[in-house]
């Protein structure tokens, strides 16, 4: 399992990565003023340096264990429950992106739909599929249709023609 405090160190190690590349990019375009204002990588290089300055403090914070043992070093990152929890939402989540780059966003929605009302909020198998089935096509219509926005479409929609 791993402990609260290596979860919030790698957190901010990646942050601090994220800082320093938002830093480098912002010089390349200048960070300094000019006679019209100040230059295009100003505001991306301050925010850089706040993004880094903070995840050096998260840091700092969570590297306090190593320094005082006892002090929450054991606390678990996520409880076995928590875990399930999460894995609950974000494994039907990838599985929507999957769903919806091989067979179309309509088809992925009605999926994605029809396992989270089956398996997860326990809904009849008749009414899961009424909802699953009419939200795609209400999605459809008023996407497609009303705000004339074309979206992702898949083997299903070439053959119906959509």
């Amino acid at each position: 399992m791993v402990a609260r405090w290596q979860a919030e160190l790698g957190m901010a190690a990646f942050l601090a990565v994220i800082g320093v590349i938002t830093i480098t990019g912002a010089l390349e375009y200048g960070v300094g003023w000019s006679p019209s204002g100040p230059e295009p990588g100003a505001f991306p290089f301050y925010m850089g340096i706040i993004v880094l300055v903070a995840s050096l403090a998260n840091g700092l914070r969570a590297a306090l264990p190593l320094l005082r043992p006892g002090l929450w070093a054991e606390r678990p990152f996520l409880k076995p429950e928590q875990l399930r929890l999460v894995l609950g939402f974000t494994l039907p989540i990838f599985g929507l992106v999957v769903a919806s780059l091989m067979l179309g966003l309509y088809v992925g929605m009605a999926l994605y739909l029809f396992g989270t009302l089956v398996f997860q909020n326990r809904y009849p198998v008749l009414k899961a599929s009424l909802i699953a089935g009419a939200a795609p096509v209400f999605a459809y219509f008023l996407i497609e249709r009303t705000f004339r926005v074309a979206m992702l479409k898949g083997p299903l929609e070439a053959w119906l023609g959509l």
